[in-house]
């Protein structure tokens, strides 16, 4: 019998409770079962003592955006992979977008995942459902069948849903079935051929631009659809100051919108690309330094509702290559909060706000069995992340537990780290730093 975890002494955060004090947490049987002040002593004294002093203690992270590749792609990432990845960077529940081959619109594909994820994975994975067959936007998926199969929303990530009426009709549905339409908000005929943001450096780069309006325009549809039928909308990675507007107006008149942000559209801008650098190219693209104080001004006022990764692993060999040829996506699991860290160190958001928008804020989203995540309440699931946030540490991908080494930070330093992830009271990460002792 595993003996209760005593996570003693660190500053514990948890927005769902407006909770900012130092104590200690108690974890017994999975759950949380004891919240002290101060040096409280807990009601029981035979428990195991994680040592927390200096450390944040957290609810952890929950990624409603991220790519797992399998099934199809296991050489890109697989999911032990990819939530062992997860873990290193505090996250205990990942939902992984259904662009696999085959792709997650079916039930059978969805059980795949899930028994997968019970096998091989070390944190919480939550699949996303298709939007439409195949991911073609030609013919609806069976909406029905993937939300008894236990998806947690829609999307055909990748594949915008350009067709107006497949976009109607699935928000139809999300209003039945209490589940959120993500959508890669991207006009194609505006973007083909497209390779980083429209701009001046794309100009001096010879590379065609990926224009904002791209994004804006989709934005606009979704979020009339979504006022015409009363559904869920939830806006994947927005990255430009005209998709915020559209959304905060959206908010003002009631239409039932959530957005995310990625850390990487928060803290990088587009002169990442130069020296055509493939690890860098991301769709939707790195942008200007305007539009991420837009995304940082949409998160301080709830406009945008959380971060999500949109962690999206390649090979090495899919990267090395000219810049046209590579393929869109940043592996962001393990540097997540790294990055992140650098907006409150810049005092462009406070601590309390990232980890919001990482935990109570995306599990609000999730709903229905979900909502009891991004909590440290007693007697929920002991999904704990512990980090240091003043501690520096420079990127080293080979020590990544994700296959994808694609980051543009790679060799960096950044100040922030996460110490331990304890999922369902287990300890599936830490760092040879954190001791665990026996009390």
């Amino acid at each position: 019998m595993i003996k209760p975890l005593l996570i003693k002494g660190g500053r514990i955060i948890d927005p769902s409770q407006q909770i900012d004090e130092v104590g200690s947490l108690l974890v017994t049987k999975g759950k949380i079962s004891w919240l002290g002040k101060g040096e409280a002593a807990p009601p029981q004294s035979d428990h195991d003592v994680l040592n927390a002093r200096g450390l944040m203690v957290c609810p952890g992270f929950v990624d409603l955006h991220c790519h797992l590749r399998q099934p199809g792609f296991e050489e890109k990432e697989t999911i032990a992979t990819g939530t062992r990845a997860a873990a290193r960077g505090g996250f205990t529940t990942i939902c992984c977008m259904p662009n696999t081959n085959p792709p997650l619109d079916n039930q059978t594909a969805v059980e795949y995942v899930k028994s997968k994820a019970a096998s091989e994975g070390v944190v919480r994975v939550l699949p996303i459902g298709c939007i439409s067959k195949g991911r073609k936007g030609k013919e609806l998926a069976e909406i029905g069948d993937l939300a008894a199969a236990g998806v947690v929303a829609f999307s055909d990530d990748g594949e915008p849903a350009l067709s107006s009426y497949i976009m109607r009709q699935a928000l139809d549905y999300s209003r039945a079935f209490d589940l959120p339409i993500t959508d890669h908000c991207e006009d194609t005929v505006l973007t083909e051929g497209g390779q980083m943001n429209e701009g001046i450096i794309s100009t001096k780069l010879g590379l065609r631009g990926l224009p904002n309006a791209a994004e804006d325009i989709i934005v606009a549809r979704d979020l009339a659809l979504a006022q015409l039928t009363g559904g869920r909308l939830h806006i994947a990675h927005t990255t430009t100051e005209g998709a915020v507007d559209l959304i905060r107006r959206a908010k003002e008149k009631g239409i039932r919108v959530t957005a995310e942000v990625t850390p990487h559209h928060l803290t990088l801008t587009e002169e990442r690309v130069i020296g055509y650098n493939t690890n860098a190219k991301v769709n939707p693209p790195l942008r200007t330094e305007q539009d991420i104080q837009a995304l940082i001004q949409g998160l301080n006022d709830n406009t945008i509702d959380i971060i999500a990764t949109d962690h999206a692993p390649h090979t090495e060999a899919d990267k090395l290559c000219e810049f046209a040829l590579a393929p869109f996506g940043i592996s962001g699991f393990e540097t997540a909060l790294g990055s992140l860290m650098s907006l409150v160190h810049d005092e462009q958001l406070t601590l309390v706000t990232l980890i919001a928008k990482l935990t109570h804020e995306p599990a609000k989203i999730l709903g229905n069995k979900y909502g009891r995540l991004g909590t440290l309440a007693i007697g929920t699931e002991a999904d704990v992340t512990l980090f240091d946030p003043a501690l520096e540490w420079v990127v080293d991908t080979r020590a990544f537990a994700s296959k994808g080494k694609n980051t543009p930070l790679a060799g960096e330093r950044l100040k922030g780290k996460v110490m331990a992830t304890i999922y369902q009271g287990k300890l599936v990460y830490k760092v040879d730093s954190v001791k665990l002792k026996e009390s």
